[in-house]
């Protein structure tokens, strides 16, 4: 890095910001990513060090991987954290208490999967498949679709689990509403053939989301912030698209920033990619013009292969910020989520922040299997 790219990533990262009562010391996030090293769904102390260790080398905020909710069909894998139960949030609080203790921000997303399966989860008769209508991303076997009674009880769940956030001394949550997990699949209209007030047009088909939104908001002080995690693409469908106009996608966020949203994170695979013709805007750079709320963009920071490239032996090598930092300068978003890059360097913030670039260690496969650290 030139010394003028290192004064400018200075300049620009190093900015505090306010998400309601949050006032983070930078605009550099930790994106969520899973990681399934907490046994029985508890976090452990090798939790709490991996992101204090991130904190402590620069990061302003951390949104801690997905933790399930206390839904019987909220997920199967062991290794996934929750967060409910008394063992499992002792165990969040002591990460909360480590992340702050070095510097940083913490926020819990919460998740419900709905008719998705991470790849290799095991079959679990007591937790059914759901969603708005039962219909699966890929060719699996169909699901439930869900009654009104398990929807008021998953809205009780994510409020639980914000009460929950908040007693426990996080910092504010983050509801996943993404990558074609339960309230995605509200959203996209493949999988919501609803006929009742959840489906049909795109204002109902965000009601659901609207609604845990409002209950997480009823359950947590004012000023308490709500993030809601958003993308256009799902796992294993890139392609795909809740809102193909900027019109349709003001009409996804209306409802969802009146229930209380406070910032929106706006997922993207590769964030230098403009959202609708006639534009240079991301997804975040529209969300943000669209809602008015702030926003947080994230997509391959950092790096120049693709995700799929590491587990194909190529590894992802390492790409200068200069087009980020053009981007933020001009405030089309406001923070910058950093996922895979972290992963094969936890101080990769700082080592941006202070210009020693040519000591960035690059992602590979390896990292993601291999133990937290």
């Amino acid at each position: 890095m030139s010394s003028s790219s290192h004064a400018r990533a200075v300049d620009v990262l190093l900015r505090p910001f306010s998400i309601g009562s949050m006032t983070l010391r930078n605009r550099i996030a930790m994106a969520p990513m899973t990681r399934e090293r907490s046994p029985g769904g508890v976090p452990g102390a090798d939790v709490a060090e991996y992101y204090a260790r991130r904190a402590a080398a620069a990061v302003g905020l951390v949104i801690t991987e997905g933790t399930y909710v206390d839904h019987d069909s909220a997920g199967t894998r062991d290794g996934v954290p929750r967060f409910h139960g008394e063992d499992a949030l002792a165990g969040w609080a002591k990460v909360a208490d480590a992340v702050h203790a070095d510097g940083g921000k913490i926020v819990p997303q919460l998740w419900h999967v709905g008719m998705a399966r991470v790849a290799g989860a095991p079959p679990v008769p007591a937790a059914p498949r759901v969603g708005p209508s039962g219909i699966p991303l890929d060719e699996s076997e169909p699901g439930h679709a869900m009654t009104q009674q398990d929807l008021d009880d998953v809205v009780a769940a994510f409020a639980a689990g914000a009460a929950a956030a908040e007693a426990r001394g996080f910092d504010g949550i983050e509801i996943h509403g993404a990558h074609g997990y339960l309230v995605d699949q509200f959203l996209w209209e493949r999988t919501n053939r609803r006929t009742d007030a959840y489906g049909g047009d795109i204002a109902s088909r965000s009601r659901f989301a609207a609604e845990i939104v409002a209950a997480c908001r009823r359950v947590v002080s004012p000023d308490f912030p709500i993030i809601f995690r958003m993308s256009q693409w799902k796992i294993g469908g890139y392609d795909a698209r809740i809102a193909v106009t900027p019109q349709e996608l003001e009409a996804v966020l209306t409802p969802l920033a009146e229930a209380g949203v406070d910032a929106f994170h706006a997922s993207t695979r590769r964030y230098w990619v403009p959202e609708f013709d006639g534009s240079d805007l991301n997804l975040a750079g529209w969300v943000k013009k669209l809602s008015g709320r702030p926003t947080i963009s994230v997509g391959s920071v950092g790096l120049d292969g693709e995700f799929t490239d590491a587990f194909r032996g190529k590894g992802s090598g390492i790409e200068g910020i200069d087009g980020l930092l053009d981007r933020m300068e001009r405030d089309e978003f406001d923070l910058i989520a950093v996922g895979r890059a972290l992963i094969g360097d936890p101080d990769w913030a700082v080592k941006i922040l202070r210009g020693r670039t040519d000591e960035l260690t690059p992602f590979s496969a390896e990292a993601i299997g291999g133990p937290l650290y």
